[in-house]
């Protein structure tokens, strides 16, 4: 009965640590408040947050996505993305920051 009991306990602890996970890479929400429309460049967010997640095209203009999402067995999952969309010079026409964590 004992070693019943250490074996499922170490297959608890095994199978939680499996079942957690994270994708993509964290980034600062009061640095992001920062970005000013108009005024930000590419080379600013570069240099705030590194290289985007992902990077595409919305309404003919490149974006640049950061995202982080945490993936849990037990407990609520989280994330958070970061949308940045340039003009064709390549300054800040818009960015939104989107959470589950109520840090904003």
């Amino acid at each position: 009965m004992r070693l019943l009991l250490i074996l499922g306990a170490l297959f608890l602890c095994f199978s939680w640590n499996l079942g957690c996970g994270t994708v993509g890479k964290d980034f600062d929400i009061k640095q992001a408040q920062t970005i000013q429309n108009g005024k930000t460049t590419k080379e600013d967010i570069a240099l705030m947050f590194g290289e985007p997640f992902k990077i595409g095209v919305q309404n003919s203009h490149p974006i640049w996505i950061y995202e982080r999402n945490k993936y849990r067995v037990i407990g609520d999952d989280s994330s958070k993305s970061l949308i940045v969309e340039f003009d064709d010079k390549g300054v800040v026409q818009n960015y939104s920051i989107i959470s589950s964590e109520p840090d904003l």
